[in-house]
């Protein structure tokens, strides 16, 4: 039993039934330890709905065509990022991947994706990024997806609006170039970065509408949640979709090591496709 002093009833049945439910919905596997935050989070959604026992708000679960699964995993699934954020991959982009691109690509096509894109940082700074390179290839076709399995903060990223601490790291000169200043404390990604991503929400677990290739992936801080299985099947994916010798970008805590043998590591969590 998982019993404290707490406003609802919350058992350990209950959290196994929510722990299956996360792992087939998004691949997520929730340790013993997440309980206390598991409970934390749906409380909200408990008190937001007037339901008072948990057995009655995972009935409505239990119900597929009920809106409440969206909330459900937009509650659960935790969202940490920023503008550059291990900027070695950023500048690995700038000094390799693109020079590269440019000069070896007879398509002049690029095609990036951030999965797992949060509230939109990380796209933002590869557009900017992807910017400051165009200027002598303004001819290319040049586009990014961005994906989230939270509807919430995709709608955030699209909005592309941010308080002006969330950019204090940013130099002034690619702020201003490419931020406009609101005047209420806050600053607003411009079009020449919005028009160059798309943004949508995308359960990595289920089907891609999408077909690519895509030159490289960013999938950074996603899989640590996945286990081993979930993970081998995620990165073959990927690396169906990406081009040949192209690149995937992951977070400094992940590894392919015993995972995936479709890439090779090649500088700090940045791989590149080999078969």
């Amino acid at each position: 039993m998982i019993e404290k002093d707490r406003e609802f009833h919350f058992t350990s049945k209950d959290f196994n039934f929510i722990r299956s439910l996360v792992a087939q919905e998004t691949g997520i596997a929730l340790s013993e330890a997440k309980s206390d935050m598991v409970y934390s989070r749906l409380s909200r959604r408990l008190r937001s709905l007037n339901i008072e026992k948990f057995t009655d708000y995972l009935d409505m679960l239990k119900d597929r065509e009920s809106d409440e699964l969206v909330n459900f995993i937009n509650a659960i699934t935790t969202n940490l990022t920023s503008f550059f954020r291990e900027k070695h991959h950023f500048d690995y982009l700038s000094k390799t991947v693109f020079p590269e691109i440019f000069k070896h690509k007879t398509e002049k096509r690029i095609r990036i994706w951030s999965a797992g894109c949060s509230t939109g940082e990380e796209p933002y700074t590869l557009a900017m990024v992807l910017r400051e390179a165009l200027p002598k290839y303004s001819n290319w076709d040049a586009k990014i997806l961005a994906t989230d399995l939270d509807s919430n903060v995709v709608t955030t990223a699209k909005n592309g609006v941010y308080r002006e601490e969330r950019v204090d790291g940013m130099s002034k000169s690619l702020l201003t170039k490419y931020f406009n200043r609101s005047g209420n404390g806050s600053v607003t990604a411009k079009p020449e970065l919005k028009e160059l991503i798309t943004f949508k929400q995308l359960n990595l677990m289920h089907d891609w509408p999408m077909r690519g290739p895509f030159d490289f992936i960013f999938c950074r801080n996603v899989v640590i949640y996945f286990n081993k299985e979930t993970q081998r099947k995620l990165f073959e994916r990927y690396a169906d979709l990406t081009v040949p010798d192209g690149y995937l970008f992951i977070g400094h805590s992940e590894s392919l090591f015993k995972v995936c043998d479709r890439y090779k590591l090649i500088g700090n969590t940045i791989y590149k496709k080999i078969k």
